[in-house]
């Protein structure tokens, strides 16, 4: 039995046994185009340099169509982010949210399965926007999640509300005894002149494989905030496509920086489509690979009404045979006049074995722009290494000051404090042993 017929078996099964969730016609949706466009390889443009062919042909538990209750309340304490005892905790295991290990705190945030948000008084906003990522997505990886969406979550935070409490997303995968494969679905409304902190992390219990293929669609309203941080920081056997999607319908203004420090094939898709005038969106990130890992980030801003501003900075650091891609795009449409939008990508290669392929893009179709985007690739500050030398520090260290003032760009726009000391505690524990 080939791919398809694989999951076009499993896709009627779970038609079958979930015909009743109201997401059945998402779901055909999705399967024809996945049907259409496959699994991507290296003749796709948009995947020319990750290479996900080959975890296809292992053997996953999928779909999981129950939580596995093995997950302990003592396994998740292991894995909370700092600050966890004042926010809201959302648990998906295995790809399935599970309300009875979340734990929601605000009252002004209204967290539903959304199988249920699609039937209910919420039923008109998930139908709007749920699956508008496949209008930027071309591929069979995002069809396939949507294809098989169940046990998601829809998360809604009220006109004019500020949840007091942030939210963290846990995503745990269980492959202590089989290899699991993992497809976590969320939507996000945030109403009018509303604000909210989401941040995510990922983490395997066990030595087995696994594949996480997430897709997470934000609609951000009218005069609202949004702050996004995505930590990846998952055990080598681990891989993860992972797609955030996200609409400005209204003025307003985001906010988000992504952290990837570990896993074996990463590949980040983050899309931001400014569908208002004056939105202003800010997209950071930084990784740190090592051993033989893959980390490939794409981003896409669309600015597609007049007076919107966007900045953008995304720097790397590689050691040993480590693999990088950074692909991002500007497209301005020919109506958004008076747009503003910057790009830099930057990258430091530890070793003479770790490689990057970089390609920032612009595609404007407007004549009144402000638009700029620049890449680099180079060793250690070498200037700076003697400095330093020459003042009687140690080499080690001091090559570790210089890789960890690199990173500080990134870190200083983290705002959460907790979360902030977090990431800047991985990075130190991983230069004492990285940097030789």
């Amino acid at each position: 039995m080939n791919t398809i017929e694989y999951f076009k078996e499993r896709f009627e099964r779970l038609q079958l046994t979930d015909k009743d969730s109201g997401l059945g016609t998402i779901r055909q949706h999705g399967f024809n185009a996945f049907s259409k466009f496959g699994i991507p390889t290296s003749k796709h443009e948009e995947w020319k340099y990750t290479r996900i062919g080959g975890l296809f042909n292992k053997e996953y538990q999928f779909p999981v169509n129950s939580i596995l209750t093995s997950i302990t309340a003592e396994e998740i304490d292991a894995i909370r982010l700092p600050g966890y005892e004042e926010a809201n905790e959302l648990v998906f295991v295995n790809g399935i949210f599970s309300l009875p290990l979340s734990s929601i705190r605000s009252r002004d945030l209204i967290v539903l399965p959304l199988e249920e948000a699609a039937k209910n008084e919420y039923a008109a906003i998930v139908s709007k926007h749920l699956g508008h990522s496949s209008n930027y997505l071309k591929d069979g990886i995002n069809a396939l999640n949507t294809a098989f969406v169940q046990g998601g979550v829809f998360i809604h935070v009220k006109k004019g509300k500020v949840p007091e409490h942030p939210v963290y997303i846990y995503n745990i995968t269980d492959a202590r005894s089989v290899n699991v494969f993992a497809q976590p679905r969320s939507l996000v409304h945030i109403a009018e002149n509303a604000q909210v902190q989401l941040i995510e992390t990922y983490s395997t219990i066990g030595q087995s494989e696994s594949f996480t293929n997430q897709v997470m669609e934000i609609v951000v309203e009218k005069d609202a905030l949004l702050e996004y941080y995505k930590i990846q920081n998952d055990v080598v056997a681990s891989n993860q496509v992972s797609t955030t999607h996200i609409r400005q319908t209204g003025k307003s203004y985001i906010h988000t920086v992504t952290i990837s420090l570990n896993g074996g094939i990463i590949r980040n898709n983050l899309n931001v489509v400014l569908e208002a005038e004056y939105c202003e969106a800010h997209l950071y990130g930084l990784y740190f690979q090592r051993g033989q890992t893959h980390i490939d980030n794409h981003t896409v801003v669309d600015n597609v009404t007049p007076h919107s501003f966007s900045n953008e900075l995304y720097k790397g650091i590689l050691n040993d045979r480590a693999t990088a891609v950074f692909n991002g795009k500007i497209f301005v449409r020919p109506q958004a006049q008076k747009t503003n939008a910057y790009q830099s990508n930057k990258n430091i290669l530890l070793s003479a074995d770790a490689s990057v392929n970089t390609k920032p893009q612009l595609e404007i179709f407007a004549d009144d722009v402000k638009c700029s985007h620049g890449c680099t690739i180079g060793r250690l500050d070498e200037e700076g290494l003697f400095y330093l030398r020459s003042r009687g520090v140690n080499e080690k260290i001091a090559r570790s000051l210089l890789v960890h003032a690199y990173a500080i760009d990134i870190l200083e726009h983290i705002k959460p404090l907790p979360i902030r000391d977090y990431i800047n505690q991985l990075i130190s524990e991983r230069l004492e042993f990285d940097i030789a």
